[in-house]
């Protein structure tokens, strides 16, 4: 299926992991959004759980393995080209995930990752609305910004 100009949704997975007050990012090497921050995630394979999905995008991307605890969201990420044509649509399903082991290192179309803290996220070129969920989620959850 095309990501471009699709003819349908495409369901995609991410994963938010904090640890000890830092958050896992990483970098869009491809559009949509290249070049800017966000949570490590991809497109859902056939035979694929979503599960399955985020714990090999989080690898792939990251070199980390995590364990989904928490479908947090789901939502329709739709960007329009100046015709208002539909350029990309994914229906995205955010999940809380726990850090289990592993290094960082970037993968796959990620061209950089790192853990963020929490406290230097808005000196990341993050879009506005991920850096919002990023923000609300872990106030939500209480999930321990100070480490």
């Amino acid at each position: 299926m095309r990501r471009e100009y699709p003819s349908q949704p495409i369901a995609g997975v991410a994963g938010l992991v904090v640890r000890n007050g830092e958050i896992l990012l990483t970098l869009r090497g491809k559009e949509p959004s290249r070049g800017l921050w966000g949570i490590p995630g991809g497109v859902v394979e056939a035979g694929e759980t979503l599960a399955e999905a985020v714990r090999r995008e989080v690898l792939e991307e990251t070199g980390l393995v995590v364990e989904p605890r928490e479908l947090i969201t789901v939502f329709n990420s739709i960007i329009r080209d100046e015709a208002g044509a539909v350029r990309f649509h994914y229906v995205l399903f955010e999940y809380l995930c726990r850090y289990v082991s592993g290094v960082v290192e970037a993968g796959d179309d990620a061209p950089e990752a790192r853990w963020v803290a929490l406290d230097e996220l808005d000196s990341f070129p993050v879009m506005e609305a991920t850096r919002r969920f990023i923000q609300r989620t872990v106030s939500e959850r209480h999930l321990n910004p100070n480490g």
